[in-house]
């Protein structure tokens, strides 16, 4: 895959990124060596940014992706690490934190579980709302300065704050939720605004978690993680699964499968731009050849108005989290400042 700079004088990324959070997320030991085999095969294929988070199995991500970088692999990787999420003993988000000292004592925690002296791009998973924004990314400027972080990055915010932050120091990618499911950020201003500013987009979340793989269906008794997901519940799914059948003749003229073209069809909003990247979550390394796969695919316009047809922005039933989740959520707050400090 050819790379090309993420955002104004950022680094060389190819349009593909693995996601490993679900490396260590309810996965047990047994697992290691196809999360290890995953990651090899990524970098291997071209695959060059690792997204990661000091809290993905808290801690446990990062030392996974140590164990898994090979002598020369961490020269072609591109380290993306989120930090500021809080969590107890138990496992459960207990909030957002982004005050300058925890953002250098993170990362030195991190540094020492990756096994490296710097990462590649550093971000706040989530804007706290008790923070400004300039005191979390001047923290970041200075370990910038200081070497241990190469770019600076951020995570589901709205256009205000990253004028916000851009202007302390420049914000090289933000990462947010979009996918034929999750069209936010094309009418919020999130894309605009980078594409007015040079900073890239990373999009998470390409396969709607799961729902847009084509293999989803409604698990008997229901799927535990609809709690928080609310696209995942029964009164919605119905819906959301008939959305994914109207795809499936679109993928089968291309020989393809549908997660292949909701792939394929991130990538294509990139526009010639030539920022944004799909990051895409894999357990096994056959998942990320498939994905390969589909960042080589080029859909033609025809193509593009059909799935927009199929899928029309408004037609996804539920809302991405739920209510506490989204309420965490500085992209869906609009251009509006949030400094109140919130429950979480």
């Amino acid at each position: 895959m050819r790379t090309r700079p993420l955002g104004t004088g950022g680094p060389q990324v190819a349009p593909l990124a693995l996601g490993c959070a679900g490396m260590s997320e309810d996965t047990t030991p047994a697992g290691e060596p196809d999360a290890v085999a995953t990651i090899r095969t990524a970098l291997d294929a071209g695959v060059t940014l690792l997204d990661t988070a000091d809290f993905y199995g808290m801690g446990h991500n990062e030392d996974l992706i140590r164990r898994a970088l090979r002598p020369g692999d961490r020269a072609k990787a591109v380290l993306s690490v989120k930090f500021g999420g809080l969590r107890g003993p138990d496992g459960a988000f207990v909030g957002v934190e982004g005050r300058p000292a925890h953002v250098k004592n993170a990362l030195a925690y991190s540094l020492r579980r990756l096994g490296t002296d710097h990462v590649d791009i550093y971000r706040p998973a989530r804007l706290d709302p008790g923070t400004p924004v300039e005191d979390t990314v001047g923290a970041v400027a200075e370990l910038v300065q200081a070497g241990y972080v190469r770019h600076i990055g951020l995570s589901e915010v709205g256009p205000q704050t990253i004028r916000r932050a851009h202007a302390v120091h420049p914000v090289h990618d933000v990462q947010v939720e979009y996918s034929l499911f999750s069209r936010g950020p094309e009418t919020n201003g999130i894309l605009d605004t980078c594409r007015e500013l040079g900073i890239g987009v990373t999009a998470y979340g390409v396969l709607a978690h799961g729902l847009l793989t084509g293999a989803y269906r409604q698990p008997a008794g229901g799927d535990p993680r609809a709690h928080w997901l609310p696209r995942l519940r029964p009164d919605h799914l119905a819906v959301n699964l008939a959305l994914v059948d109207r795809l499936r003749p679109l993928a089968d003229a291309r020989g393809i499968t549908v997660a292949q073209l909701a792939v394929a069809w991130v990538l294509a909003q990139d526009h010639g731009h030539g920022t944004a990247v799909a990051v895409v979550g894999a357990r096994r390394p056959h998942r990320v050849q498939e994905a390969v796969a589909a960042a080589g695919l080029r859909l033609t316009d025809a193509e593009l108005q059909a799935i927009d047809k199929a899928v029309p922005a408004d037609a996804v039933a539920g809302t991405r989290y739920a209510a506490p989740l989204m309420a965490l959520l500085d992209s869906e707050r609009g251009t509006q400042p949030h400094m109140e400090a919130s429950a979480s």
